[in-house]
């Protein structure tokens, strides 16, 4: 694993160290809480001029960044680790979800992650992203079980990892996340068919990078789309080799470095 680590510095109209540290849903006088794992997906379309991605707008009533736009995402569960998927990651993703990992790092860890991000797009959108299969998969998890009866299983051959960002210690809602991105063309059905989402995520809608900007966004996901922007200018191998932002924090001061 890389341990040459170099500071990059801020990117205009992305992450924001100052509104990381000062403001974006201050809490004062919160205990320390262990950040729990969690993963995002980012999908990509590509049948346009321009790219185009899919969000959504969290519930006022959540606790965590109510009325934000977001990606669909949330914490890893332990069956994440455990489920079968139809391929597994590339190695280049697994070394870099490996970096840094908190705890002991491990495969299958890493390899829960991403099966966490493909679980939580299918209950927050209803959308079924894998590969076909002729029978479907078998598991006592009711939530995988339901993604495995649409005949599908998950390939994270196709899944990029392109950022990881730790949310700050002042908040009592901590989450070590994990951002994902993969094309539309891994979606099994109707692109626009959200009809079974969990209603976690309101106003789903696919949009462009840079009117994507123009919602209310936290901190960190502006950093991503900026990311996003950057990433998909460039030739695919390019891409492969671009190293992945990583977003942390030493006591109250936000940290920008790279895996």
């Amino acid at each position: 694993m890389a341990t040459n680590k170099k500071s990059s510095k801020t990117a205009k109209g992305a992450f924001d160290p100052k509104e990381a540290r000062n403001q974006e849903y201050r809490q004062d006088k919160t205990p320390a809480v262990r950040p729990k794992e969690a993963a995002t997906l980012i999908i990509v379309r590509r049948d346009a001029a321009k790219p185009r991605i899919l969000m959504g707008k969290r519930a006022a009533g959540h606790k965590f960044m109510p009325n934000k736009f977001v990606f669909p995402g949330g914490r890893m569960d332990a069956a994440d680790s455990r489920v079968k998927a139809h391929k597994g990651l590339r190695a280049p993703v697994e070394r870099r979800l490996l970096d840094r990992m908190r705890g002991t790092p491990s495969p299958n860890k890493a390899r829960g992650l991403a099966m966490a991000a493909i679980r939580e797009t299918f209950e927050e959108t209803g959308l079924v992203i894998g590969k076909k299969v002729s029978e479907p998969l078998q598991t006592r998890n009711p939530e995988w079980q339901a993604y495995y009866n649409e005949h599908v299983a998950p390939d994270l051959s196709a899944v990029d990892f392109i950022a990881r960002a730790i949310t700050p210690p002042y908040r009592n809602r901590r989450f070590d996340t994990r951002f994902f991105m993969i094309d539309a063309d891994q979606i099994q059905g109707d692109l626009h068919d959200t009809d079974r989402a969990s209603g976690e995520l309101l106003e789903l809608h696919w949009l462009e990078i840079s009117d994507a900007f123009d919602l209310d966004l936290p901190n960190i996901t502006r950093m991503i789309l900026s990311e996003m922007q950057e990433r998909l200018d460039l030739p695919k191998p390019a891409q492969a080799r671009r190293p992945v932002p990583f977003v942390h924090f030493r006591g109250a001061n936000p940290v920008r470095d790279t895996l």
